[in-house]
């Protein structure tokens, strides 16, 4: 079946993107939840017609993600503070709440924490550690963070 996506769907596709699902997967997840809609031919012409409509924004946003992606990937010396043990191991763990805190209080930049992919297992340990971010569709950047003691 396919299915036009009204929002973003982690490991499927993006906003407006017509995607290929199984016939359960849409009926029992996609649909009710109104992550998608069936892509019948009236919908795939309103489609169409927003797209173009859309695409002179689209130039202007990818701008923006294209610089905001470049500073991310520019950033150094981004430090996590929190409170560990004798061993370096940390109470708890470090997530993407916390990460998306520290870049906005010590570059002043808004990083949505849903955008944040930590590389590897869960943060339990002081160190260096490396940080995806998806800013928008195929624009990504790379951030990397210490994990230090208060």
């Amino acid at each position: 079946m396919e299915v036009i996506l009204k929002q973003d769907v982690a490991k499927l596709g993006y906003k407006d993107e017509i995607v290929k699902v199984k016939d359960g997967y849409a009926n029992n997840f996609l649909l009710p939840k109104g992550f998608a809609i069936i892509a019948t031919e009236s919908a795939r012409k309103m489609l169409a017609e927003n797209l173009k409509q859309r695409a002179f924004k689209e130039d202007k946003i990818r701008k923006e993600a294209t610089e905001m992606a470049d500073k991310l990937n520019a950033m150094t010396g981004l430090k996590i503070a929190t409170k560990a043990g004798e061993n370096g191991k940390i109470y708890g763990s470090i997530n993407t709440i916390q990460i998306s805190d520290a870049i906005k209080n010590q570059f002043n930049l808004d990083v949505d924490r849903k955008k944040i992919n930590i590389k590897g297992e869960n943060i339990k340990e002081l160190g260096s550690y490396k940080a995806a971010i998806n800013v928008y569709k195929d624009i990504k950047a790379e951030l990397s963070f210490d994990v230090v003691e208060e």
